[in-house]
């Protein structure tokens, strides 16, 4: 799985040389932090797909890494089986959007909401050290119970 690196001014996806080399890449990739608009979690990254891999590798539901072109641009794909995965929408960037799978994807969201050091850090350690305010629930979705008749 990718390692997540964040500093103050970029997101850089460091990539294992197997993860170069099945995504034809020579090297990381530098995201400016300023092009990230959205990051969503996702359980099912397959759904994300757009497009053909173009240069790129792909084994349908194992393994989609590279490029995949479409009419609306060009995304980066990371994806391993059926695993936790981050979906990063970019603007003003190489990539429109980034589909990795990463189990660190909740502590990319955390950490991108705080303040972070000036020297690139794992986003698990940046998302451990801040603390981010979580909403507590105002009540439980669904259906209200009705009342139960009482006996006369």
């Amino acid at each position: 799985m990718v390692t997540l690196l964040l500093d103050r001014t970029r997101l850089e996806v460091e990539l294992s040389p197997l993860e170069r080399a099945v995504s034809f890449r020579r090297d990381n990739l530098h995201i400016a932090r300023e092009a990230i608009v959205k990051v969503q979690l996702t359980d099912d990254a397959w759904t994300w797909l757009r497009g053909v891999g173009s240069p790129g590798t792909h084994v349908p539901l194992v393994l989609a890494a590279g490029t995949w072109k479409s009419a609306s641009g060009n995304d980066f794909v990371l994806i391993r089986r059926h695993k936790p995965s981050v979906v990063i929408d970019l603007e003003g960037a190489e990539f429109q959007r980034l589909v990795l799978t990463t189990r660190h994807g909740l502590a990319l969201a955390q950490a991108l909401r705080l303040d972070a050091s000036s020297e690139l850090a794992e986003v698990t350690d940046i998302a451990a050290t801040g603390a981010i305010p979580v909403a507590e629930p105002s009540g439980t979705p669904g259906r209200k119970r009705k009342p139960s008749p009482r006996p006369a």
